[in-house]
């Protein structure tokens, strides 16, 4: 044994101390005699398109967040960057918590108004003492009486009760310090953002604020609240001085149109005016994306909407306002879904020669515990009073004095994320993505999607290891514009939808395409383009037949024997009229598994009540491709 290591000790200085450039030379030959190739050998040196999914959550909220903290919330952002990359947190309410692989990117998006009120009452902050309804406040939580604190805030809405700007000048430098130190370029992306949280007479109109710029631009100026305005014209004018101000670049992204009464997607401006072109370009201008899914219901679509969507209902939340203060009326909800907005934006480009609704894509989680925690079997919800327990189910998240108005926990979703095609994990990367639309959103798994559509892709070329490269190169990604058809010409698409890894297969791809008639009318159609399990698709472009549904309610449990993990489609529309604006977009469902509730019934040993969701087709949306004449 001793021979054998003293040959292998020279062995190694040989090769470390003499012949390098022998070692060198093999790899890297020269010879005068070879000449360069006019073209490389790598395929790969021109490529600079997107390449990489990259999933996040644009929409998390700790105890910084007023909403949060005053209420039982006792995680901050340090726990919520810990848990986003993948590390271990202790909940709110004792458990040991972590998402079964990290994300990608994260938006610390704590709300504007009073921003970290709650910490400042933790911390007995000289500031907050010094003002009277602070120290008061302060001294409620102090005494046990946090949630009578939180009410009294809560009754101030749109007025600023303690309005003392040096506690948003102390905290936002905090906000901006904390998303700079855990942003990694190439591995994990944090975003600085807050949330505007306008919710006139309790109809939501909130949206989440994203900084492409790091600390220094952003640190420049300081978010901007409710209390500054409701109207989100307004907003755009914050965001717009901004970019002036520092050169960088800033998006808002509306959520819970389902909570707005009809206010979200309106055709007409909060102040009551007819929509103008200015009006459309700017909404535009700054809101390329709308948060279409998340835990307070899914705004893909509605059931009365779309009565010939054998999907459209789902996660559906839609009795009344963000507060519960007033019910729903059927007129109102065309403008409040994404679909219905998508329809209405055509009809106003027609009208104004610019659309307001021409927006992409994403989910997010809009949990208030700090963690991003998305999988129905890992589901921590939307706040810490509703964590996993044997009771969760039976209370309202959201109560309301209003009989049938009150927001059940028992009807809250696992959450949603965005999905974003990119080239590298950076905050440009990534917020340009967002920018031009190239995204999809997801209710919580990571399948991941793609879409190109053009004009002469052929069936054969889904299948085209380089499908993306040709998918760039003669057509566009999701988010983009076809426009003026060639003679004779449809648009195709060819589609990819890949399960994720660790969750469910696939049940169908579909693509959901919206149109403007010439009469001014708008319509929708919903086909299927592709299915598992050989089931066939009729001529309607429908398959009626269900997918094996392998859900053991009682065990929580499903198999992955039904459903595909790849699916792909090439498409033509086999309706197209060259005249008509259209949109399209791709939805993919999974086969059934098991929801949230059945996750608690069995973990609990409980009985969950007749008519509770126990079921659910997890499910993505991409961002529409659109067509202009």
């Amino acid at each position: 044994m001793a021979h054998r290591n003293a040959l292998f000790s020279l062995i190694l200085t040989l090769l470390f101390l003499f012949p390098l450039s022998v070692v060198a030379q093999d790899y890297h030959p020269v010879d005068e005699n070879i000449v360069s190739p006019k073209k490389e050998y790598s395929p790969y040196f021109d490529d600079n398109f997107p390449n990489r999914p990259f999933f996040g959550d644009t929409h998390l909220h700790t105890n910084w967040s007023t909403d949060a903290g005053m209420i039982g919330t006792s995680l901050g952002p340090e726990a919520a960057y810990r848990i986003s990359k993948g590390g271990e947190v202790t909940s709110n309410t004792g458990w040991r918590v972590k998402l079964n692989r990290p994300l990608d990117f994260v938006v610390v998006a704590d709300h504007a108004e009073n921003l970290g009120m709650a910490d400042f009452i933790r911390r007995s902050d000289p500031i907050l003492l010094a003002n009277k309804t602070g120290k008061k406040w302060h001294d409620m939580v102090k005494a046990g009486k946090g949630y009578d604190a939180f009410l009294e805030w809560l009754r101030g809405g749109s007025t600023d009760q303690i309005n003392e700007p040096r506690m948003m000048k102390s905290v936002w430098a905090n906000v901006v310090e904390n998303a700079d130190r855990e942003n990694q370029p190439g591995v994990f992306t944090a975003f600085i953002g807050f949330e505007w949280t306008s919710h006139p007479k309790g109809n939501n109109m909130h949206r989440v604020v994203i900084f492409r710029d790091d600390a220094d631009r952003a640190g420049k100026v300081l978010p901007f609240s409710q209390y500054d305005s409701v109207d989100a014209e307004d907003l755009w004018d914050y965001l717009e001085r901004y970019q002036e101000k520092t050169g960088g670049s800033v998006m808002s992204i509306p959520h819970n149109g389902n909570l707005s009464n009809g206010l979200m997607f309106d055709v007409k401006t909060y102040s009551g005016k007819k929509l103008t072109k200015e009006y459309a370009d700017r909404r535009m201008q700054f809101e390329s994306l709308v948060e279409v899914t998340q835990m307070k219901g899914d705004g893909e679509a509605h059931p009365l909407l779309s009565p010939d969507d054998a999907f459209a209902d789902f996660e559906t939340m839609d009795a009344g306002n963000l507060n519960g203060s007033s019910a729903k009326t059927p007129d109102m909800l065309p403008k409040e879904y994404a679909r219905s907005a998508l329809k209405e934006g055509l009809r106003q480009e027609k009208k104004l020669g610019s659309n307001p609704f021409k927006f992409g894509m994403i989910g997010s989680t809009d949990s208030h515990t700090a963690m991003p925690t998305t999988r129905e079997e890992n589901n921590f919800s939307k706040a810490s009073f509703v964590e996993p327990s044997a009771t969760r189910y039976e209370h309202p998240l959201i109560a309301s004095d209003t009989p049938g108005l009150s927001i059940m926990e028992v009807d809250v979703g696992a959450a949603g994320l965005a999905g974003v095609w990119a080239r590298e994990n950076t905050r440009e990367s990534i917020w340009d993505a967002m920018a031009r639309k190239e995204t999809f959103a997801t209710t919580g798994t990571r399948l991941v999607v793609r879409v190109f559509g053009g004009w002469d892709f052929e069936a054969d070329e889904v299948h085209r290891p380089d499908f993306a490269r040709e998918g760039y190169k003669r057509g566009v990604p999701m988010g983009g514009d076809l426009s003026n058809a060639p003679e004779g010409k449809a648009p195709s698409f060819m589609v990819r939808a890949l399960r994720d890894p660790d969750g469910a297969n696939l049940d169908r791809i579909q693509v959901i395409k919206g149109w403007l008639d010439a009469k001014g009318e708008t319509h929708e159609r919903v086909y299927d383009v592709a299915v598992s399990d050989g089931r066939i698709i009729g001529e309607d472009g429908i398959c009626n037949t269900p997918v094996e549904n392998t859900v053991n309610i009682s065990d929580a449990s499903y198999t992955n024997t039904s459903g595909e993990p790849l699916l792909v489609a090439h498409w033509i529309d086999p309706d197209f009229d060259p005249s008509q604006p259209a949109f399209y977009y791709v939805r993919v469902i999974e086969i059934p598994t098991p929801r949230w509730t059945a996750y608690d019934a069995k973990f609990f040993n409980l009985d969950m009540p007749a008519g509770s969701p126990m079921e659910v087709q997890d499910r993505a949306y991409t961002s529409p491709i659109w067509y202009t004449p």
